[in-house]
């Protein structure tokens, strides 16, 4: 029990950092390989914000989420819609898109280890015992899972439940078929990527405050994120949530009965297992 309930308390955490790759990638066709810089700069900002100004990190999140919306749109506007306007196919665009995001990669980690180093950080946060079940936890690791439950479910709402959330939904299972609908489509991709960057800092915050992080792990968690993803179906968010909580399951099982060194092989066998035999996703449809 004291393995399932950490798993999913980690799992939490996964999720909201996945449904930010899940909106760019399944609605904007952006395979963002930066998604990970994102994260990390967030943790540096939650960091610096609860260390130098003493701002609580849920607080500091009011603020890292515009920032992140703000700057992703910025790299939309300004890197990625040229290679959208040309690309005559998806394929090509994808292609495009993630080279000039593996670049990006390189830009921001260059620049985190210029201001910060290559040493590990952490801080303390609400780091104190908390009940569940006769179990104790880290109480700031339950206050994450709450948090990024909160913040998935108003995602949820806004996507299914408003007209632009629709529209959004629409442009992610097909954007020719939405432009027909007078769906502004580029606007719409446009939206889904600054909000899905906004996502990432959010979960960047969060993880933050229980996990020891430095300017180079970007990339293990773009890797992360990108398995959820595939595993739940592109653009698909309820899919990516089950899917976060099944690798957050798995690799605290992993970590706590056999070895914490094989997690990251445990992602990669669930994302072949998938691949095989259900490669469109856990809520994922066959093509017809």
């Amino acid at each position: 029990m004291q393995i399932l309930v950490t798993g999913l308390l980690l799992g939490g955490t996964y999720a909201l950092i996945a449904l930010g790759l899940t909106l760019q990638y399944g609605v904007a066709r952006i395979m963002n390989l930066a998604n990970g810089e994102t994260l990390v700069a967030a943790c540096f900002v939650a960091f610096w914000l609860f260390t130098v100004v003493e701002v609580n990190p849920l607080i500091g999140m009011l603020a890292i989420a515009p920032i992140a919306v703000a700057l992703n749109w910025l790299i939309y506007a300004g890197l990625l819609q040229p290679l959208v306007r040309r690309a005559r196919n998806r394929g090509m665009l994808e292609v495009d898109t993630i080279l000039a995001t593996f670049g990006l990669l390189f830009l921001f980690q260059g620049l985190m280890l210029l201001g910060f180093g290559g040493g590990y950080f952490s801080y303390k946060f609400l780091a104190e015992p908390f009940l569940i079940l006769g179990d104790s936890y880290g109480l700031n690791r339950v206050v994450a899972f709450i948090a990024a439950a909160s913040i998935a479910a108003l995602l949820y709402l806004f996507l299914y439940f408003t007209r632009y959330g629709t529209a959004i939904r629409a442009v992610a299972v097909d954007p020719t078929s939405a432009q027909l609908v007078a769906i502004d489509v580029p606007r719409m991709a446009g939206f889904a990527f600054a909000l899905g960057g906004a996502l990432t800092a959010c979960g960047g915050t969060l993880l933050s405050t229980f996990y020891t992080f430095n300017a180079s792990m970007g990339v293990v968690f773009t890797m992360k994120a990108l398995i959820i993803v595939i595993m739940g179906g592109v653009g698909d968010v309820r899919g990516a949530t089950i899917a976060a909580l099944i690798l957050g399951v798995a690799e605290t099982t992993v970590a706590s009965l056999i070895d914490p060194g094989l997690t990251l092989a445990t992602n990669y066998a669930l994302f072949i297992l998938v691949l095989l035999f259900r490669p469109q996703g856990i809520l994922g449809r066959a093509s017809a």
